[in-house]
């Protein structure tokens, strides 16, 4: 392979495509894979300080970002994926807004194997890099959003071609896919109820781990910080001297 077919082609050669395509079906899998492997990272490897798992991860996201950049016949997530859904009927869209997407994935691996393999420095904005990851591969796998595929169109200002799910092509949305105003309403409902039960739990529940801790203090001010805090001394007071005051 010369450098222009490395840069300009991707993936493998499908009849009926005039790009070279991979296989969404192998991608998403393996997205999942990845973001299965990094919830249990994060609240049982991180969780319980189990430095090893989020070690060993992190380097294996790493190697299989690399993997990636050069050919997806040979990452280790992506040959999961193909044994997995190896008995599903394909769905090819466009290799190179995919290599672009996960090369930025690669960009993103690359500080956390030097802040958690290689020097354990955990902050955090540190942890919420890894939760970004894990939302990127959320996204691909559940809805089939590639957000590398959608900045690498702001970049190049072309239209991909075989974008997953058909994005790529304009078209009038189908009745199916509508809203009708009751169902606007139920999911308005549904989506604010995420937001704020998520919020709420995790500005009032006490946090059990220090990985809590950081999101607890990540969701409330310093003032409500501090009013916690003052809130706790007065509760720790009153229990310590509560009983001489009452005499």
């Amino acid at each position: 392979m010369n450098l222009k077919s490395f840069l300009t082609e991707y993936g493998e050669k499908v009849p009926g495509y005039d790009v070279t395509v991979i296989n969404e079906r192998e991608a998403r899998a393996a997205a999942g894979i990845l973001g299965t492997l990094g919830m249990i990272v994060i609240f049982v490897g991180i969780g319980f300080n189990h430095i090893i798992v989020a070690r060993v991860y992190l380097a294996f996201l790493f190697f299989d970002f690399s993997a990636r950049m050069i050919s997806p016949s040979y990452s280790p997530s992506l040959l999961l994926g193909k044994f997995v859904v190896q008995n599903q009927k394909p769905e090819y869209v466009g290799g190179l807004q995919k290599r672009f997407a996960w090369t930025l994935g690669w960009f993103i691996s690359l500080p956390l194997v030097w802040w958690f393999v290689l020097h354990w420095d955990i902050t955090f904005y540190k942890v919420m890099l890894c939760v970004l990851c894990l939302l990127l591969t959320f996204l691909e796998s559940a809805f089939a959003i590639c957000v590398g595929c959608l900045i690498y169109k702001l970049i190049t200002r072309e239209d991909p071609k075989h974008c997953p799910g058909g994005t790529c092509e304009i078209r009038v949305k189908e009745p199916i896919q509508m809203f009708n105003p009751l169902q606007k309403i139920i999911t308005t409902i549904t989506i604010t109820g995420l937001i704020a039960g998520t919020y709420l739990f995790f500005a009032y529940e006490e946090p059990k781990t220090f990985f809590g801790e950081f999101l607890h203090e990540a969701v409330l001010t310093d003032a409500q910080l501090q009013a916690q805090k003052d809130a706790a001394y007065d509760k720790e007071m009153e229990a310590e001297f509560g009983d001489e005051e009452g005499e």
